[in-house]
């Protein structure tokens, strides 16, 4: 077999394809690199062979450079011989319709399947583009998942709030400022839309500072929210001490007040969730109440990276 001719027809047949069917090249452009990749790896002489096979990617690449455009350099034929290595034993027809290359490029240089998957899944619900791709795994996303999610992943369990809760939640420092629990909910707020998503799935936003009276005393919570997908309401406290024992009372009055006055009998019971500089193993191990959980948060700017 001619691999050179092969691999230079299926190019262009590929971007043949892209010129005249739109709406399905995306899908075309794919299963002409896999077909691509399993035409280098044979080339080379098999997979166990492939990684030694540099100088034919190189040799190829010079003529499919000058016969189909730029595109198609040595970094590109790598590219799409690692793209059929890494999913030849996995069902990736199913997943080309959803992601683009420019998706799989990204995802390329991970070699966990399980990371790979979960941000692949991440791509198809949320319609994430290249560059939103690109932030999640720079901002290791997968990884500040608890380990109990990640095995439910795997085994395709049932999820509840708190397995997408991040360790830590990533927070935005636009100003700099020295650290103070003031601060950390400003810095929250001016990016409440990332906040978001650093919890997990279907949080909304209901208010800060949100006001109500225990007894004759009149308190404040950080932060209210309402999850749609578990119909609750969330008190979220910041702090920015390691997690005392204090905390857990002070959120667990304000749940008790959220269950009592807002709470109707189609809201499943409110949960807390406390953002604080450190954990404590200790306090939450003792905690009664289930529906209180906590994180850490790492604060974020250009020049520095603040670890929680």
């Amino acid at each position: 077999m001619n691999y050179y001719n092969e691999i230079k027809n299926e190019i262009t047949d590929i971007e043949s394809y892209k010129k005249v069917k739109d709406y399905s090249k995306n899908k075309r452009e794919l299963e002409g690199y896999y077909k691509i990749g399993k035409l280098i790896v044979e080339a080379q002489g098999g997979e166990s062979r492939a990684k030694y096979g540099d100088g034919l990617i190189k040799d190829f690449s010079k003529k499919l450079v000058l016969e189909c455009g730029k595109k198609y350099n040595e970094r590109t034929l790598r590219r799409i011989r690692q793209f059929y290595l890494i999913f030849k034993n996995e069902k990736w027809s199913q997943l080309a319709t959803k992601l683009t290359w420019s998706h799989y490029v990204e995802l390329l240089p991970l070699k966990d399947m399980n990371k790979i998957y979960y941000y692949i899944d991440e791509c198809i619900k949320y319609n994430l583009s290249r560059n939103n791709l690109r932030e999640k795994i720079k901002n290791q996303e997968y990884e500040r998942l608890p380990e109990e999610t990640k095995i439910k992943i795997i085994s395709n369990e049932e999820n509840q709030i708190e397995d997408y809760i991040k360790h830590p939640v990533i927070i935005k420092n636009t100003n700099r400022e020295e650290i103070t629990e003031k601060v950390l909910e400003q810095l929250i707020l001016e990016d409440m839309d990332n906040f978001l998503k650093e919890l997990g799935e279907g949080f909304t936003y209901v208010g800060h500072q949100y006001k109500i009276k225990v007894e004759d005393t009149f308190n404040y919570i950080d932060i209210l929210l309402f999850n749609i997908k578990y119909n609750c309401y969330t008190v979220v406290e910041l702090k920015i001490t390691k997690l005392k024992k204090e905390h857990i009372g002070q959120i667990q009055t304000y749940m008790d007040y959220i269950d009592s006055e807002l709470k109707t009998i189609y809201h499943n019971k409110t949960i807390g969730i406390i953002i604080c500089r450190e954990n404590n193993e200790y306090v939450i191990k003792y905690c009664s109440n289930p529906n209180i959980y906590q994180t850490t948060y790492l604060t974020v700017n250009e020049e520095q990276i603040e670890y929680a």
